[in-house]
C-alpha cells in the first residue's frame, strides 16, 4: 500500500505539463496581425489627407487673379475676364475683353459693318440674337441671353478662339430694346457694355431697301432663293432690277418716324458708353473703322467684307414712282435725300 502511494506521487510530479491548444496560438497570431493592419491604415489615411490639402493648397496657388491692365482708371470698368463653363481660356484667361452691342434699324447696313467687324480675328459679332422672339419676350430672358454671350457661352459662326479681345452682337431698335430700355442701360452700367450706333443719314435709300428686302422674300429673285445680302455683282445685279413703289402719302410721316425712334435711342442711352455712326461715313471713309477699333481697343487691322452693294446710283432708277416721291420731298428738310449718293 504504501509502495503504491509512494508510485503515484512520484507520477505525479513526474508527468510534464500539457501543450498549449493550437487554437489559442492562432487568436494571438489573428489579433496581432489584425492590430498591425488597423496602425497601418491609420498611417496610409493621415498622408492621403496631407496629399490632399497639399493638392487644394497649390490650386488656389494656381488660380490667382489676373494683373491689372495697364489702362486708364475710367476704362476699367470695361475690362473682362470671362471663364467660359463651356471650355477653357487657357493661356488667354488673363486676356482682357470688352463688351459691345451694334445698335441699328433694319437694311442700315449693320450685316455689311458686322461682317467688317468678324474680319478682325479678336472681335466676334454675333448677330441679331434677338431677332427670335422668345429671347427677348421679357427682360429676365434678354438679360439670361446676354450673360450666356458676354461669358463667351454663346457658340456661333462668328464665334472666334478663346483669345477674343470684344464680344457683341447686332441688335435692332425694335426687337425689345426699346421696351427694356431703362432695363438694359442699368444692365449695360453694372456689365461694362459699350454701344455703338449704326444708322443710314439717307432714310429714303433705306426705305427702298426696306421695300425690296420685303419684296424678295416672296419673289425669291435668285433662283428661288430669298437673299437679304448678295457676295457677287451679279446678284447684286439681279436684286436691284426691281423698283419699288413708295407710298407718297405716308412717306413724310414714315421718315419722322424713323427720325424720332432713333432720336429717343440716342437719347435713352447717352450715359452709355457709345460711339455713333453713319453707313453712308463708313462706306466713304475707311478711317471710321480704324476709329471703331480704337473704341474696341483692339489692335489695328485691315478691315474687309465680301459683301456687295446692291442699291447704287441715281435714286430716280430705283423708285417707280419717282415724280411723286421727288414732289413730296422738295422744299422739305428731306430735300436732300433726293439727291445724296449713298
Amino acid at each position: 500500500m504504501a509502495d503504491d502511494l509512494c508510485s503515484f506521487v512520484k507520477d505525479f510530479f513526474i508527468t510534464k505539463a500539457p501543450k498549449k491548444s493550437p487554437l489559442l496560438w492562432r487568436m494571438i497570431v489573428l489579433v496581432f496581425a489584425m492590430v498591425c493592419g488597423v496602425y497601418i491604415c491609420s498611417i496610409c489615411l493621415k498622408q492621403i489627407s496631407t496629399s490632399t490639402k497639399t493638392e487644394f493648397l497649390d490650386i488656389q496657388v494656381i488660380e490667382k487673379p489676373c494683373p491689372e491692365p495697364n489702362i486708364e482708371p475710367r476704362e476699367i470698368p470695361y475690362v473682362h475676364y470671362p471663364k467660359p463653363k463651356t471650355y477653357s481660356r487657357a493661356e488667354c484667361a488673363c486676356n482682357p475683353v470688352r463688351y459691345f452691342a451694334i445698335f441699328s434699324l433694319q437694311r442700315s447696313g449693320s450685316g455689311w459693318f458686322e461682317t467688317l467687324l468678324n474680319n478682325h480675328t479678336n472681335i466676334s459679332s454675333n448677330g441679331e440674337i434677338f431677332s427670335v422672339k422668345v429671347r427677348r419676350s421679357n427682360i429676365s430672358t434678354i438679360v439670361e441671353t446676354l450673360d450666356k454671350l458676354y461669358n463667351l457661352d454663346w457658340i456661333s459662326s462668328a464665334s472666334k478662339n478663346e483669345c477674343t479681345a470684344a464680344v457683341g452682337l447686332k441688335w435692332m431698335l425694335n426687337q425689345g430694346l426699346m421696351q427694356n430700355h431703362e432695363q438694359i442701360v442699368e444692365y449695360f452700367r453694372t456689365r461694362g457694355v459699350s454701344a455703338i450706333f449704326l444708322f443710314r443719314r439717307n432714310l429714303l435709300r433705306r426705305m427702298i431697301s426696306l421695300l425690296a428686302n420685303q419684296y424678295d422674300k416672296d419673289a425669291k429673285l435668285l433662283n428661288g432663293t430669298h437673299k437679304s445680302h448678295v457676295h457677287s455683282p451679279h446678284e447684286a445685279e439681279i436684286l436691284a432690277k426691281y423698283k419699288p413703289t413708295i407710298n407718297s402719302t405716308l412717306l413724310m410721316h414714315d421718315l419722322r418716324k424713323v427720325e424720332e425712334t432713333t432720336n429717343k435711342a440716342l437719347e435713352y442711352f447717352k450715359n452709355t458708353r457709345h460711339m455713333v455712326l453713319y453707313y453712308e461715313d463708313v462706306v466713304k471713309n475707311r478711317t471710321k473703322l480704324m476709329d471703331v477699333q480704337d473704341f474696341l481697343k483692339v489692335p489695328q487691322r485691315d478691315l474687309k467684307s465680301r459683301q456687295v452693294r446692291i442699291h447704287k446710283g441715281s435714286l430716280s432708277n430705283q423708285i417707280d414712282n419717282w415724280n411723286d416721291v421727288k414732289k413730296t420731298l422738295t422744299r422739305t428738310q428731306y430735300e436732300s435725300f433726293l439727291h445724296a449718293d449713298n
